[in-house]
């Protein structure tokens, strides 16, 4: 179920939503193929050629419309009830939700032509288990492979646990973003999308220092 993505689970079990917006959508795609064949009928080329661009676009808008969960919403009782491998592709999904084009890797890869890559290392706990916290040792990970693997912009770790201090004072001096429980609630529950949560900005100010180290080191 994790590898079909966590919306797609959830949208099929209430597919009414998705279906009605297709079926409107269907029905403009009608009237406006209705109106190129009188278009066409009586002679009008330049009519015609309108009509079928307004059915493209609709078209495209009535799929696109459809294809994104744009109403995704997780609670944190539902991350709680997740394993590691869901609770990444539940990760990813809010990723496509704000826009981003995601996939799952080692981490989730996101790319957004406003705000450049992302590497999102998804870390599930368990409430009141050993390690339900995440350590600094994480955050260096979610570094190391943002840059030499994935050439990301921003490196992220999320949680519906928590972080140490050390690992957010860590991840605060070395540009890895932190995202726990009370942030993934706003995230996931609320809608907010995370460009304006890690108030990224528009574009990347700088390159990254992993590619400025990997310029100095380069031969």
């Amino acid at each position: 179920m994790a590898r079909e993505g966590y919306h797609l689970v959830r949208e099929r079990g209430r597919a009414g939503g998705s279906g009605k917006r297709i079926a409107v959508g269907g029905l403009a795609l009608v009237a406006l193929v209705a109106v190129a064949g009188i278009a066409a009928a009586q002679g009008r080329p330049v009519a015609l050629a309108t009509a079928l661009a307004l059915v493209a676009v609709a078209g495209w808008r009535t799929l696109n419309r459809a294809a994104r969960p744009a109403a995704l919403r997780i609670t944190l009782a539902e991350f709680d009830a997740m394993g590691h491998e869901e609770f990444a592709y539940a990760v990813r999904d809010l990723l496509v939700r704000d826009g981003w084009g995601a996939r799952r890797a080692a981490g989730v890869i996101g790319a957004d032509t406003r705000h450049g890559r992302i590497l999102v290392r998804a870390r599930h706990t368990r409430a009141g288990a050993a390690g339900a916290t995440v350590g600094t040792s994480v955050m260096a990970e979610a570094r190391g492979a943002a840059g030499p693997a994935h050439r990301a912009d921003h490196a992220v770790v999320v949680t519906n646990g928590g972080f140490t201090q050390d690992a957010k004072a860590w991840g605060d001096r070395h540009g890895v973003r932190w995202i726990d429980r009370e942030l993934l609630r706003r995230w996931a529950e609320q809608g907010a999308p995370l460009a304006d949560l890690l108030r990224l900005p528009p574009d990347p100010l700088r390159p990254p220092q992993w590619r400025a180290l990997r310029t100095r080191q380069a031969p």
